[in-house]
Formats: structure tokens, C-alpha cells, sequence
């Protein structure tokens, strides 16, 4: 799975958060986490813990594929 970068960073400056405190904040290290930022595809459960801290679906957050 990989989470939609551009949708994590904006949702992130939305909410004054640093990777430091959002990865404390879903549990993760701040190298998953930056992993995640810069594309890299992740576990359903990286997800889940990211989209939990942030108060969102999990599928918000999910790229979406175009046909």
C-alpha cells in the first residue's frame, strides 16, 4: 500500500505537526515514517496507525490509481 505523499504533507502542514511528533503520535519511527513521506509502500497497519493519529480513514489517505 502506499500512502498519497502530497495528501500526508498537506494534511501534516494543516496541523502544525513535525515528522518527529506525528511518529510519536501513530507509534512509528520517524524512519518509517520519512520512508512513507517519500513515497516508499507501506503495511495496512503503517496506515492504519498514521491515519488513526491524524483522526482519518485510512482510505483518505491512499493513493488513488487512474485509469
Amino acid at each position: 500500500m502506499r500512502i498519497d505523499r502530497v495528501k500526508l504533507i498537506l494534511e501534516m502542514t494543516r496541523r502544525g505537526l513535525t515528522s518527529q511528533k506525528l511518529s510519536e503520535m501513530a507509534g512509528l519511527s520517524r524512519v518509517t515514517l520519512s520512508s512513507v513521506k517519500r513515497g516508499a509502500s507501506c503495511s495496512s497497519g503503517t496506515v492504519f496507525k498514521i491515519a488513526k493519529a491524524l483522526n482519518k480513514d485510512p482510505a483518505d489517505l491512499l493513493e488513488t490509481t487512474e485509469d
